[in-house]
């Protein structure tokens, strides 16, 4: 089980993160680091992943079967789980031109040359068809290629899931008034929403454009404690950026040695620095960010950084 493994690390400890701004606005930061918890299977990856592991044996299914793109943490997170515990694994990776030279892709993306490192077998798929990989016409189709196989959805998010992420926060993040985190398909929102304590408020700081999370995530909680989302600091939408971004993600990491990755936890570092610029919060007030994860990523969003000749993350 992955829960049971030496090489996880679940003594997640909080780091108190000082700076000017914080004591100028009389304000607490602090980050859980769950991105120590493992090198490949870290953060949300692990909270998601461990109950579906669990579920995969119960059911004595002998593959996981599941959806990402060209650098998904993700993708790399489900074939680790599966190496580490027996499973097979397979990833329908979207980008049917990335099949073209195998040889090539996997030697300029290292997320999926340590995906088939760990065993897992790719089929890759046009953008047009991923866009159907939750139909069931689409699904049962898998099923007469590959046979009998446990689906977790794109990004891991499911009712497995969620109850995995319940268990980010314990006893002795009571303390805080505010929890925040980066939001991509809902599923670690959902389980923080449904474990705060009444007198805390999560606040939600999406990757993706657009107002669907909100009606997603009601969708996938218990209960209706307070949280909120905040649509301001996408960049543009999953995946974007600016030189702004990246200037503050390494002056983040030169003054607190904390690194961030460029698509969850770095906007949502950023947007919570900026709300308290602006004073969003009260004098006193105690936020608690959650490091998903997602550092293994910044080799392969560098590799497009250099392309443009952009300056890159320092690691």
């Amino acid at each position: 089980m992955l829960s049971n493994l030496p090489e996880f690390n679940l003594n997640v400890e909080n780091q108190q993160i000082r700076l000017p701004i914080l004591e100028e606005f009389n304000v607490e930061l602090w980050i859980k680091r769950e991105d120590k918890i493992h090198d490949q299977i870290s953060g949300n990856k692990f909270r998601k992943l461990k109950y579906n592991i669990k579920e995969t044996q119960k059911l004595q299914k002998k593959t996981i079967l599941t959806f990402g793109g060209a650098y998904s943490n993700h993708i790399l997170a489900v074939a680790a789980a599966g190496k580490l515990n027996g499973i097979e694994t397979i990833g329908i990776i979207r980008g049917e031109e990335l099949a073209k030279d195998l040889e090539k892709t996997l030697a300029t993306n290292s997320t999926l040359a340590l995906a088939k490192a760990y065993g897992m077998k790719f089929e890759f798929i046009s953008r047009e068809a991923y866009r159907n990989k939750n139909t069931s016409e689409f699904i049962d189709g898998l099923k007469q290629k590959f046979g009998d196989f446990y689906l977790v959805p794109e990004g891991g998010t499911n009712q497995l899931a969620i109850k995995g992420c319940e268990e980010i926060l314990t006893i002795e993040d009571e303390k805080f008034d505010y929890i925040c985190v980066a939001v991509g398909t809902g599923g670690t929102i959902s389980g923080l929403i449904n474990s705060i304590q009444n007198h805390q408020e999560i606040l939600g700081f999406p990757a993706l454009k657009g107002d669907f999370l909100q009606e997603e995530i009601k969708q996938l909680i218990r209960n209706q404690n307070t949280w909120s989302l905040i649509n301001d600091y996408h960049f543009g939408g999953y995946g974007k950026f600016n030189s702004d971004l990246i200037r503050f993600i390494n002056e983040f990491k030169a003054e607190t040695e904390v690194l961030l990755d460029p698509i969850y936890t770095g906007k949502m570092l950023f947007g919570i620095l900026d709300l308290i610029k602006r004073n969003k919060f009260s004098k006193g007030a105690k936020i608690l960010a959650i490091h998903t994860g997602g550092i293994q990523g910044i080799d392969g969003f560098n590799q497009k950084l250099r392309k443009k000749q952009l300056d890159i993350i320092s690691l």
